[in-house]
């Protein structure tokens, strides 16, 4: 799964393949599903709420900004190979609207768990 979204002006690539999940762990040192599922318990109670759904709803206490990053930061680098290191990369932003950004990749993410088996 692919698309574009806007990160502070710049339109960047994001893609999710079968490799972004090995492509994570070797980057970060951290299992992909279980920093995803972690993710998940944090955001849950906002998925519920349909009428206000913002991150204010979620237990941030369970929430690692640093993976967000980290996720967002893999998608791209998936789509395109050539982006450098993740803390430079991150720096050719004058913001990085993670809470913006969120609902975004969230097909992306999920496309990484999902079957298509009916």
């Amino acid at each position: 799964m692919e698309k574009t979204i806007d990160i502070s002006g710049k339109k960047v690539p994001l893609k999710s393949t079968g490799a972004t999940v090995l492509r994570y762990k070797q980057q970060f040192g951290k299992d992909y599903f279980s920093e995803l599922m972690k993710m998940t318990k944090a955001i849950e109670p906002m998925k519920k709420n349909k009428k206000n759904t913002n991150l204010a709803d979620s237990d941030l206490s369970l929430l690692d900004f640093e993976v967000l990053y980290n996720f967002v930061w893999v998608l791209a680098k998936t789509a395109n190979p050539s982006i450098p290191e993740p803390l430079e990369w991150l720096d050719g932003f004058d913001s990085f609207p993670i809470v913006e950004i969120m609902p975004e990749i969230e097909d992306l993410l999920a496309a990484s768990i999902q079957t298509k088996k009916k």
